[in-house]
């Protein structure tokens, strides 16, 4: 199997499990810290309960101010778990009030983190957003009712077995609780790893964190570790979302022109600039719609996600992607586009219809079989150019490639063109 065609498919891979693999580390290092906190002083360990309470403050003004607000319902849930721990749980469940309150939480708590992994983001003020807090604060005055009756049946009710098998004994937490525990999980799994979505990463991190808890509640430093620790993730998933959406084009996923105009003035004295536009794509939005054009784009980004050489893509602008080469020359850049080139005109898209299958991996299957009527591919024209007398900044440079691409297209399109070659 060929290396290229390994990458190509486990860079982006590799990418999406990013989204997982940064909270388990995040929660890797809070199972250690729990046997390193007794070997603080007592005055710091004092200190050690506070966190979570700090963190998820600070990750719910955060949640607020960019619009988060599943992740304002996840970091409230937990929050709140932490704080009834803390107030009410911490000598166990021996009177018949901590009991109520311990089953309430571990039905309640996982419940709601099982709703949050399910929706869908809409924003923290809006009418939806406002609705979700109406459903919690409705919850919230049930649950005060059915603590201040003594409605124990309810909650024996619903945690009581399910399942007899002395297995799940282990586990020494409500089987209901579990069950809503992995089911969220599992839908954040999935959704973190086919979106890339930080957010999602860190629902997946609160599923475990809950599992955690509700595990070790009573063993030292185990609650408020992994809750601060859940918080942190939250925290990062929110500013690591809230970055992409600044600095990457949403389309493609590429780094956006905002980047590459903050990159250019960095460059030194040796590098080139490449200018990528999708040939004839105008024609083609007209032909096959914008929706079949933006998977074209999409095609086109994640190829130059591959880019070999040490080129970064950005997404320019429209059809119109650029490729910096830090420290190479044009001629040594001009191989890794051409392979970019090839890549691209090689690639056959199956176009939406009755007959294309609606699952990625079939869709591939029939894209590496015999070609048909129902495929369309697209070609890229580039130039590329290096500082020299005529171009001194990076800006001049950018024009001489965006000038060296015109006349790649003027030659017939589908090529590479330097500046200054005839």
């Amino acid at each position: 199997m060929p290396p290229g065609f390994v990458l190509f498919f486990a860079i982006p891979m590799l990418r999406k499990l990013s989204t997982i693999l940064v909270p388990t580390a995040v929660l890797f290092a809070a199972w250690v810290i729990v046997f390193q906190i007794p070997r603080l002083s007592p005055e710091k360990q004092d200190l050690v309960p506070l966190a979570p309470y700090l963190l998820h403050i600070v990750g719910m003004l955060l949640a607020c101010h960019f619009r988060r607000g599943r992740v304002f319902l996840a970091l409230l849930a937990v929050g709140a778990c932490y704080y009834l721990f803390r107030t009410q749980l911490t000598q166990g469940t021996d009177t018949p009030e901590a009991w109520l309150i311990y089953r309430t939480l571990a039905v309640v708590v996982p419940f709601n983190i099982l709703l949050i992994a399910l929706m869908s983001e809409k924003g923290f003020w809006s009418t939806a957003g406002r609705m979700r807090l109406v459903f919690v604060a409705v919850q919230i005055g049930a649950v005060w009712i059915t603590v201040r009756l003594d409605l124990h049946s309810l909650w024996v009710a619903l945690t009581r077995p399910i399942i007899h098998w002395p297995a799940l004994e282990r586990f020494t937490m409500p089987q209901l609780s579990l069950i809503l525990i992995l089911l969220a999980a599992c839908v954040a799994l999935r959704r973190a790893i086919s979106l890339g979505s930080p957010i999602e990463g860190s629902m997946f991190a609160c599923c475990v964190t809950l599992y955690v808890v509700f595990r070790w509640m009573w063993s030292p430093h185990v609650p408020e570790t992994f809750c601060a620790a859940s918080a942190l993730i939250q925290i990062m998933a929110v500013i690591q979302d809230s970055y992409n959406m600044a600095f990457r084009d949403d389309l493609t996923g590429l780094l956006s022109r905002r980047v590459l105009n903050e990159q250019l003035p960095g460059l030194g004295s040796r590098y080139a600039i490449a200018m990528v536009d999708v040939d004839h794509f105008k024609g083609f939005n007209d032909t096959y719609g914008h929706d079949v054009g933006d998977q074209v784009l999409k095609m086109v980004g994640a190829r130059m996600m591959n880019m070999t050489g040490g080129g970064s893509p950005f997404r320019y602008g429209g059809e119109e992607f650029t490729v910096l080469f830090p420290g190479k020359s044009a001629k040594e850049a001009l191989p890794h586009l051409e392979r970019l080139r090839q890549a691209i005109a090689d690639y056959r898209m199956a176009l939406r219809g009755e007959n294309r299958p609606m699952d990625e991996e079939r869709g591939k299957s029939r894209r590496s079989g015999s070609r048909n009527s129902g495929e369309v591919s697209v070609t890229v024209s580039i130039g590329v150019a290096e500082p020299g007398e005529r171009h001194r900044t990076p800006r001049d440079v950018l024009k001489a490639a965006d000038e060296a691409l015109y006349k790649a297209k003027n030659k017939g399109r589908n090529q590479a063109c330097l500046a200054g070659a005839k």
